[in-house]
């Protein structure tokens, strides 16, 4: 059996959860709870170009409000 996230030939979604965090998902998987569909269906390639065009900060959204608020 091969990895369905490593599917080249498959269709993507990409997700985002509270924190912000970004996942490239199989778009047959149900989405897990705690997360939404971002980018609709596309491309394997298409799916990771969006990711890295979104996700810039990889710290969790509660870990920047936390860091932001400790400078105040």
């Amino acid at each position: 059996m091969t990895n369905p996230f490593e599917d080249a030939d498959g269709t993507f979604l990409v997700l985002v959860n509270d924190e912000g965090q970004y996942s490239l998902w199989p778009s047959f998987a149900e989405v897990p709870a705690g997360w939404t569909v971002r980018v609709p269906a596309t491309d394997r390639q298409s799916a990771l170009d969006r990711i890295a065009e979104l996700w810039t900060d990889m710290r969790p959204r509660s870990l920047v409000e936390a860091m932001d608020g400790a400078g105040s």
